[in-house]
Protein backbone atom coordinates (compact mmCIF):
# COMPACT_ATOMS: atom_id res chain seq x y z
CA UNK A 1 0.00 0.00 0.00
CA UNK A 2 1.30 3.46 -0.74
CA UNK A 3 2.06 5.49 2.24
CA UNK A 4 1.99 9.42 2.39
CA UNK A 5 4.00 12.00 4.03
CA UNK A 6 2.51 13.82 7.35
CA UNK A 7 4.10 16.70 8.74
CA UNK A 8 2.63 17.92 12.83
CA UNK A 9 2.96 21.42 14.21
CA UNK A 10 1.83 20.95 17.48
CA UNK A 11 1.62 23.95 19.68
CA UNK A 12 -0.05 24.99 23.02
CA UNK A 13 -2.74 26.53 21.14
CA UNK A 14 -3.46 24.67 18.07
CA UNK A 15 -2.04 21.64 16.22
CA UNK A 16 -1.28 21.92 12.12
CA UNK A 17 -0.66 19.09 9.89
CA UNK A 18 0.29 18.92 6.27
CA UNK A 19 -0.28 15.78 4.45
CA UNK A 20 2.26 15.35 1.37
CA UNK A 21 3.43 12.56 -1.35
CA UNK A 22 6.72 11.06 -1.01
CA UNK A 23 8.99 14.10 -3.07
CA UNK A 24 7.42 16.88 0.01
CA UNK A 25 4.50 18.02 -2.03
CA UNK A 26 1.87 19.30 -0.13
CA UNK A 27 -1.38 18.02 -0.54
CA UNK A 28 -3.91 19.31 2.10
CA UNK A 29 -3.90 20.93 4.97
CA UNK A 30 -6.19 20.58 8.32
CA UNK A 31 -5.93 22.13 11.72
CA UNK A 32 -6.96 21.03 15.79
CA UNK A 33 -6.71 22.24 19.38
CA UNK A 34 -3.45 22.19 21.47
CA UNK A 35 -0.64 19.64 21.32
CA UNK A 36 1.11 19.86 24.35
CA UNK A 37 2.45 16.33 25.66
CA UNK A 38 3.87 17.33 28.49
CA UNK A 39 0.65 19.06 29.84
CA UNK A 40 -2.19 16.86 28.43
CA UNK A 41 -0.95 14.06 26.21
CA UNK A 42 -4.62 12.51 25.88
CA UNK A 43 -5.47 15.50 24.76
CA UNK A 44 -2.43 16.01 22.40
CA UNK A 45 -2.93 12.74 20.72
CA UNK A 46 -6.74 12.91 19.74
CA UNK A 47 -5.59 16.73 18.34
CA UNK A 48 -2.28 15.21 16.36
CA UNK A 49 -4.93 12.91 14.57
CA UNK A 50 -7.18 15.40 14.19
CA UNK A 51 -5.45 17.63 12.38
CA UNK A 52 -4.41 14.72 10.38
CA UNK A 53 -7.67 13.37 9.19
CA UNK A 54 -8.61 17.12 8.51
CA UNK A 55 -5.49 16.81 6.23
CA UNK A 56 -6.41 14.25 4.48
CA UNK A 57 -10.19 15.24 4.07
CA UNK A 58 -8.60 18.75 2.91
CA UNK A 59 -6.63 16.49 0.01
CA UNK A 60 -9.48 14.41 -0.98
CA UNK A 61 -7.62 11.29 0.50
CA UNK A 62 -8.84 8.48 2.30
CA UNK A 63 -8.28 8.70 5.75
CA UNK A 64 -7.58 5.14 5.99
CA UNK A 65 -4.44 5.84 4.38
CA UNK A 66 -2.93 7.53 7.79
CA UNK A 67 -2.15 4.56 9.24
CA UNK A 68 0.26 3.89 6.86
CA UNK A 69 1.94 6.96 6.74
CA UNK A 70 5.04 8.25 8.27
CA UNK A 71 5.25 11.69 9.96
CA UNK A 72 7.50 14.21 11.67
CA UNK A 73 5.75 15.68 14.46
CA UNK A 74 7.45 18.60 16.06
CA UNK A 75 6.12 19.54 19.38
CA UNK A 76 7.34 21.44 22.73
CA UNK A 77 8.90 19.01 25.21
CA UNK A 78 10.95 16.53 23.00
CA UNK A 79 13.71 15.76 25.09
CA UNK A 80 11.14 14.61 28.14
CA UNK A 81 11.86 11.10 27.33
CA UNK A 82 8.78 9.66 29.19
CA UNK A 83 6.18 11.58 27.41
CA UNK A 84 7.91 11.78 24.14
CA UNK A 85 7.79 7.49 24.48
CA UNK A 86 4.44 7.31 25.50
CA UNK A 87 3.14 9.96 22.91
CA UNK A 88 5.16 8.04 20.43
CA UNK A 89 3.89 4.47 21.45
CA UNK A 90 0.07 6.05 20.91
CA UNK A 91 0.52 8.21 17.26
CA UNK A 92 -1.78 6.78 14.75
CA UNK A 93 1.09 6.75 11.93
CA UNK A 94 2.93 3.48 10.72
CA UNK A 95 6.23 5.47 11.50
CA UNK A 96 6.74 8.50 13.16
CA UNK A 97 9.62 10.45 14.81
CA UNK A 98 9.26 13.35 17.16
CA UNK A 99 11.21 16.61 17.28
CA UNK A 100 11.50 20.07 18.30
CA UNK A 101 9.33 22.55 17.84
CA UNK A 102 12.33 24.66 17.14
CA UNK A 103 13.93 21.71 14.93
CA UNK A 104 10.81 22.01 12.35
CA UNK A 105 10.97 26.03 12.56
CA UNK A 106 14.55 26.10 11.90
CA UNK A 107 13.85 24.06 8.99
CA UNK A 108 11.31 26.08 8.10
CA UNK A 109 12.98 29.14 8.42
CA UNK A 110 16.19 28.28 6.87
CA UNK A 111 15.85 25.24 4.48
CA UNK A 112 18.56 23.07 4.28
CA UNK A 113 21.52 26.11 5.00
CA UNK A 114 23.22 27.36 7.74
CA UNK A 115 22.18 29.69 10.77
CA UNK A 116 20.26 29.90 13.82
CA UNK A 117 16.27 30.84 14.80
CA UNK A 118 15.91 32.44 17.90
CA UNK A 119 11.85 31.60 18.60
CA UNK A 120 10.57 34.19 20.48
CA UNK A 121 6.81 33.95 22.05
CA UNK A 122 5.38 33.01 25.63
CA UNK A 123 8.35 31.33 25.58
CA UNK A 124 11.89 31.59 24.16
CA UNK A 125 14.66 28.61 22.76
CA UNK A 126 17.83 29.18 20.04
CA UNK A 127 17.90 26.70 17.41
CA UNK A 128 21.24 26.83 15.69
CA UNK A 129 21.96 24.47 12.55
CA UNK A 130 26.00 24.45 11.54
CA UNK A 131 26.26 21.27 8.80
CA UNK A 132 24.99 17.64 10.16
CA UNK A 133 25.18 19.28 13.77
CA UNK A 134 21.60 20.70 15.37
CA UNK A 135 22.71 23.07 19.29
CA UNK A 136 20.19 24.42 21.50
CA UNK A 137 19.88 27.03 23.44
CA UNK A 138 17.61 28.12 26.25
CA UNK A 139 13.95 26.52 26.20
CA UNK A 140 14.22 25.55 29.72
CA UNK A 141 10.73 26.52 30.75
CA UNK A 142 9.48 29.34 32.69
CA UNK A 143 9.71 28.40 35.85
CA UNK A 144 13.71 28.54 35.52
CA UNK A 145 14.70 29.94 31.79
CA UNK A 146 12.78 31.39 28.76
CA UNK A 147 14.54 34.87 29.63
CA UNK A 148 13.47 37.24 27.36
CA UNK A 149 9.92 35.56 26.85
CA UNK A 150 6.35 36.78 26.66
CA UNK A 151 6.04 35.12 30.21
CA UNK A 152 9.03 36.84 31.85
CA UNK A 153 8.20 40.15 30.33
CA UNK A 154 4.44 40.07 31.30
CA UNK A 155 5.49 38.57 34.94
CA UNK A 156 8.04 41.82 35.04
CA UNK A 157 5.22 43.73 34.25
CA UNK A 158 2.91 43.04 37.47
CA UNK A 159 6.02 42.69 39.72
CA UNK A 160 7.10 46.38 38.70
CA UNK A 161 3.10 47.45 39.21
CA UNK A 162 3.60 46.17 42.90
CA UNK A 163 6.61 47.79 43.56
CA UNK A 164 5.06 50.99 41.94
CA UNK A 165 2.08 50.64 44.88
CA UNK A 166 4.39 50.43 47.33
CA UNK A 167 6.07 53.54 46.51
CA UNK A 168 9.35 51.25 45.92
CA UNK A 169 9.98 52.08 42.36
CA UNK A 170 8.52 54.66 40.32
CA UNK A 171 5.41 54.07 38.71
CA UNK A 172 4.25 55.07 35.05
CA UNK A 173 1.27 55.17 32.78
CA UNK A 174 2.01 51.24 31.98
CA UNK A 175 1.61 50.49 35.69
CA UNK A 176 -1.21 52.71 36.32
CA UNK A 177 -2.46 50.43 33.71
CA UNK A 178 -2.11 47.25 34.96
CA UNK A 179 -3.46 48.81 38.24
CA UNK A 180 -6.80 49.65 37.03
CA UNK A 181 -6.87 47.01 35.01
CA UNK A 182 -7.37 45.07 38.62
CA UNK A 183 -9.43 47.64 40.35
CA UNK A 184 -6.34 49.54 41.66
CA UNK A 185 -6.50 46.22 44.32
CA UNK A 186 -2.68 44.82 44.59
CA UNK A 187 -4.12 41.17 45.76
CA UNK A 188 -6.19 41.10 43.00
CA UNK A 189 -2.68 41.05 41.02
CA UNK A 190 -1.42 38.66 43.54
CA UNK A 191 -4.42 36.20 43.42
CA UNK A 192 -4.48 36.58 39.60
CA UNK A 193 -0.22 35.52 39.69
CA UNK A 194 -0.13 32.56 42.05
CA UNK A 195 -2.42 30.68 39.76
CA UNK A 196 -1.18 32.11 36.16
CA UNK A 197 0.40 29.84 33.73
CA UNK A 198 3.19 31.28 31.80
CA UNK A 199 0.62 32.01 28.67
CA UNK A 200 -1.50 33.60 31.00
CA UNK A 201 1.41 36.21 32.28
CA UNK A 202 2.58 35.95 28.17
CA UNK A 203 -0.36 38.67 27.26
CA UNK A 204 0.71 41.44 28.95
CA UNK A 205 3.93 41.38 26.99
CA UNK A 206 2.66 43.18 23.70
CA UNK A 207 1.56 46.30 26.38
CA UNK A 208 5.33 46.59 27.65
CA UNK A 209 6.34 46.85 23.78
CA UNK A 210 3.06 49.03 22.76
CA UNK A 211 4.50 51.42 25.79
CA UNK A 212 7.71 51.35 25.20
CA UNK A 213 7.15 52.74 21.96
CA UNK A 214 5.41 56.03 23.47
CA UNK A 215 8.66 56.14 25.77
CA UNK A 216 6.65 54.82 29.22
CA UNK A 217 9.86 54.82 31.37
CA UNK A 218 9.04 51.43 33.05
CA UNK A 219 8.38 49.97 29.94
CA UNK A 220 11.63 51.33 28.24
CA UNK A 221 13.46 49.69 31.61
CA UNK A 222 11.47 46.07 31.21
CA UNK A 223 11.74 46.05 27.36
CA UNK A 224 15.48 46.85 27.39
CA UNK A 225 16.40 44.36 30.33
CA UNK A 226 14.52 41.22 28.09
CA UNK A 227 15.97 42.48 24.81
CA UNK A 228 19.99 42.13 26.52
CA UNK A 229 19.15 38.65 27.39
CA UNK A 230 18.14 37.94 23.96
CA UNK A 231 21.54 39.74 22.61
CA UNK A 232 23.28 37.48 24.91
CA UNK A 233 21.62 34.05 23.56
CA UNK A 234 22.28 35.10 20.47
CA UNK A 235 26.01 36.15 20.94
CA UNK A 236 26.41 32.56 21.76
CA UNK A 237 24.74 31.34 18.57
CA UNK A 238 26.81 33.50 16.55
CA UNK A 239 30.52 32.58 18.34
CA UNK A 240 29.65 28.84 17.78
CA UNK A 241 29.23 30.08 13.97
CA UNK A 242 25.87 30.85 12.33
CA UNK A 243 26.43 33.88 9.96
CA UNK A 244 22.63 34.01 9.64
CA UNK A 245 19.93 34.59 12.29
CA UNK A 246 15.90 34.44 11.98
CA UNK A 247 13.37 35.88 14.46
CA UNK A 248 10.62 33.82 14.75
CA UNK A 249 7.49 33.42 17.25
CA UNK A 250 4.83 36.08 18.20
CA UNK A 251 7.08 38.81 19.61
CA UNK A 252 9.67 38.77 16.61
CA UNK A 253 8.34 41.63 14.61
CA UNK A 254 7.88 43.59 18.08
CA UNK A 255 11.45 42.81 19.07
CA UNK A 256 13.65 43.31 16.29
CA UNK A 257 14.12 47.31 16.50
CA UNK A 258 15.33 46.35 20.60
CA UNK A 259 18.26 44.18 19.43
CA UNK A 260 21.90 45.71 19.24
CA UNK A 261 23.26 46.75 16.51
CA UNK A 262 25.80 43.77 16.47
CA UNK A 263 22.94 41.84 15.07
CA UNK A 264 21.00 43.42 12.99
CA UNK A 265 23.30 42.70 10.11
CA UNK A 266 22.30 38.96 10.23
CA UNK A 267 19.21 38.76 10.50
CA UNK A 268 16.97 37.27 7.32
CA UNK A 269 13.62 36.80 6.77
CA UNK A 270 12.03 32.96 7.02
CA UNK A 271 11.69 31.12 3.68
CA UNK A 272 9.06 29.05 5.21
CA UNK A 273 6.53 28.46 8.27
CA UNK A 274 7.45 25.28 10.94
CA UNK A 275 4.45 23.23 9.17
CA UNK A 276 6.45 22.97 6.06
CA UNK A 277 9.60 22.57 7.67
CA UNK A 278 7.99 19.35 9.28
CA UNK A 279 7.26 18.28 5.70
CA UNK A 280 10.87 19.09 4.51
CA UNK A 281 12.09 16.91 7.39
CA UNK A 282 9.70 14.30 6.67
CA UNK A 283 10.07 14.06 3.13
CA UNK A 284 14.01 13.74 3.91
CA UNK A 285 13.74 10.72 6.45
CA UNK A 286 10.90 8.76 5.27
CA UNK A 287 10.42 9.75 1.15
CA UNK A 288 11.36 8.75 -2.44
CA UNK A 289 14.72 9.59 -1.81
CA UNK A 290 15.09 8.06 1.43
CA UNK A 291 15.53 4.42 1.16
CA UNK A 292 12.47 3.98 2.80
CA UNK A 293 10.33 1.56 0.97
CA UNK A 294 5.81 0.92 1.63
Amino acid sequence: MAFYLIGIDGGGTSCRAAVAALDGRILGRGKAGAANILTDPETALQNITDAARNAFGDAGLDQAAIAASRAIVGVAGHNVGDAVHYVKRRLPFAQADIESDGLIALQGALGDGDGAVAILGTGTIYIARRGDEISYVGGWGFTIGDHGSGARIGHALLQETLLAYDGIHEGSRVTDAVLAEFNHDPRDIVDFARLAKPGEFGRYAPRVFEYAERGDPVAVSLLEAAAATVDEALDVVVSRGSEKLCLLGGLAPLYRRWLADRHQPRFVEAQADALTGAVALAAARFGSHSGVSA
